[in-house]
């Protein structure tokens, strides 16, 4: 049942209009049912279903502002009565609650927990929504809207949906019986400000002699995982990397929700999995993605991220020639990063641990961490250098230190790849001795 059928079936209600939370909703809902009487429900559902949403919303909100100026509105204040059109035309035309959230540039994660709570991510802390739903049909009606245009669904059959939206968002829905208390939606939303290393420096999540460091690291074909925590910026990093790869070069993206972009790189293929279809069928997977890419002609792989036994496949392709790949992974510390490869990759192909963990010595170079503390404030912390050992298989070797008490970052050796870059001509002496005297 849509939201418009459904104002049709709510009692009719004569309480006087004022400002206030309650009087709002009342208000809210008194302009829906006379905008139906006014107009129709099979017109304003043509409407509100028009391609041109743009135009749809303004003809709507002209018929609610004529509803407000001939009907018993008048102890509304102007203020009031916009917020209650802009309401009306999001539930009507949009997302309802999540509209304005979407909408604004500053939130960058919306959750709603069932009809009765909604919170917003906004600057890496979140809070509360003054608005939330009245219904667990209305969320679905919502989830309806998202996942229409791509041709999903979520309902008992299929309970759960990932999704990407055409602006770049990420959509998970979960819904009964898998969802006890309501259905729960996650929208991460794509953020396109952070496009590279110096914008990162800007906002201070490191320092601009570990940003050089990074990008001599790209420049010169490093096998680069970027590490850390859910929601660390692991991600917004790769993107940041990633811009430094130079235009000649063929990249070849792989990502269970495409969110990198490449404006400026004239030589990009991007590729995203896909979930099976409502019968089973049609799944692609990242390890089907990654084995495919080895035949595109890549000079670089990029995995958005490595879950599970496509690491492998990525471990091989680093070890065959495609140097300077990049990916992410999930890790709390640098400690745990080889061993979730080697798990991973054990998923892939059941070998030993001791020779997994060799081919993850050959094949990467260095772990970046990305962490997001209590305050919400995102920040590169470590980079270790992956090194052959003696005793173990694999020695992480710590060159950038970072102090959680003061935040700073300190570099505790120069990685070899820089004296090796210097020696093969990639990078000029001059420009290394410049780098070391900026934080001598």
């Amino acid at each position: 049942m849509s939201v418009l059928e459904r104002v049709r079936e709510q009692e009719q209600t004569s309480e006087p209009i004022v400002s206030g939370n309650i009087e709002l909703t009342q208000a809210r809902e008194r302009l829906k049912r006379d905008l139906v009487e006014r107009l129709g429900l099979s017109a304003i559902a043509a409407m509100a279903t028009n391609n041109h949403i743009d135009s749809a919303r303004d003809e709507i909100g002209v018929a609610c502002q004529t509803v407000l100026n001939t009907g018993d509105y008048g102890s509304l204040a102007s203020e009031a009565r916009e917020l209650v059109v802009r309401q009306v035309l999001d539930e009507v035309c949009g997302l309802g609650p999540l509209q304005p959230l979407l909408e604004n540039p500053e939130i960058t994660e919306v959750m709603v927990n069932g009809c009765d709570r909604l919170f917003f991510e906004r600057g890496g802390e979140l809070h509360a929504a003054e608005r939330v739903f009245e219904s667990s049909e209305q969320i679905m009606l919502v989830i309806d809207r998202i996942l229409a245009p791509l041709g999903r669904r979520l309902d008992k059959a299929s309970p759960i949906v990932n999704a990407r939206l055409a602006n770049g968002d990420r959509v998970n829905a979960v819904a009964a019986p898998i969802a006890i208390d309501g259905p729960a939606v996650t929208i991460r939303k794509f953020s396109n400000r952070i496009t590279s290393l110096a914008r990162l420096v800007e906002l201070g999540a490191l320092p601009d002699w570990y940003a050089t460091l990074l990008s001599w690291a790209v420049r010169t074909r490093q096998d680069i995982a970027v590490a850390g925590g859910t929601g660390s910026g692991k991600t917004t990093l790769l993107n940041a990397l990633s811009c430094e790869i130079n235009p000649r070069e063929r990249i070849v993206t792989i990502e269970d929700s495409a969110e990198l972009r490449f404006e400026s790189h004239p030589n990009v293929v991007r590729l995203e999995a896909r979930d099976a279809s409502i019968e089973g069928t049609g799944a692609v997977t990242i390890r089907d993605l990654v084995k495919n890419a080895l035949r595109m002609r890549p000079d670089r792989i990029v995995v958005g991220e490595v879950r599970g036994e496509e690491a492998i496949d990525m471990l091989q392709a680093m070890n065959t020639g495609h140097d300077g790949s990049l990916t992410t992974l999930h890790a709390g510390e640098t400690s745990e990063v080889v061993p979730r490869l080697v798990l991973m990759a054990r998923f892939g192909m059941d070998l030993p641990t001791d020779i997994i963990e060799q081919q993850v010595a050959s094949a990467l170079d260095l772990v970046v961490m990305s962490r997001r503390f209590a305050d919400g404030k995102r920040l590169i912390t470590t980079l270790s250098e992956v090194r052959q050992g003696t005793d173990v298989a694999i020695d992480l070797a710590e060159c950038v230190h970072f102090d959680d008490a003061t935040r700073s970052w300190e570099l505790r050796r120069t990685p070899s790849f820089v004296a090796r870059a210097v020696n093969e001509g990639l990078l000029e002496q001059e420009e290394v001795e410049t780098w070391e005297h900026s934080f001598a």
